[in-house]
């Protein structure tokens, strides 16, 4: 495991993922369905972190159940918790806590480019759109996955 956080993502059933995150102390599986855009959501949180905001969410809907990932930022570090929702509608406290950590944001940032680099080198991007059913996520925006990557300013 990279400092401490690990992040897998593997492609399901069509329009099906399953993704497992695990530190030092415990693991969580989640799945997420592509009726929204999970691995997007989950980019678009991280690389607002790393370009400073002090706290971003992320959703994974699974139909009905729902993942939230709530980080928040303070220094160098953010902690995560990642809830379990009956519905994805449903407010942060009826939610269940299955995962939280807390960690260094450059460890974050490696772990999910780490994890969207081996899936591509897995199923490919044309590959990850014919099982997946979506585009590969960092092909929409690999400014994005710069930013993420290295925290550098990607407006420009």
């Amino acid at each position: 495991m990279t400092a401490g956080i690990r992040i897998t993502w593997t492609l399901g059933a069509h329009g099906w993922a399953d993704c497992v995150v695990e530190d030092h102390q415990a693991k969580a599986e989640l799945t997420a369905s592509y009726i929204s855009n999970a691995p997007e959501e989950f980019l678009t949180a991280v690389a607002r972190l790393v370009a400073g905001e002090t706290e971003a969410r992320a959703q994974f809907e699974a139909e009905p159940t729902a993942y939230r990932w709530i980080f928040y930022r303070e220094a160098a570090d953010v902690w995560i918790r990642l809830l379990e929702l009956r519905r994805g509608s449903d407010h942060d406290n009826r939610g269940t806590e299955i995962w939280s950590s807390q960690l260094p944001i450059d460890a974050l940032a490696r772990a999910v480019v780490r994890c969207f680099d081996e899936v591509s080198r897995i199923y490919s991007e044309s590959g990850y759109r014919g099982k997946g059913g979506e585009h590969f996520p960092r092909t929409r925006s690999p400014r994005r996955r710069w930013h993420i990557a290295t925290g550098a300013d990607c407006s420009r």
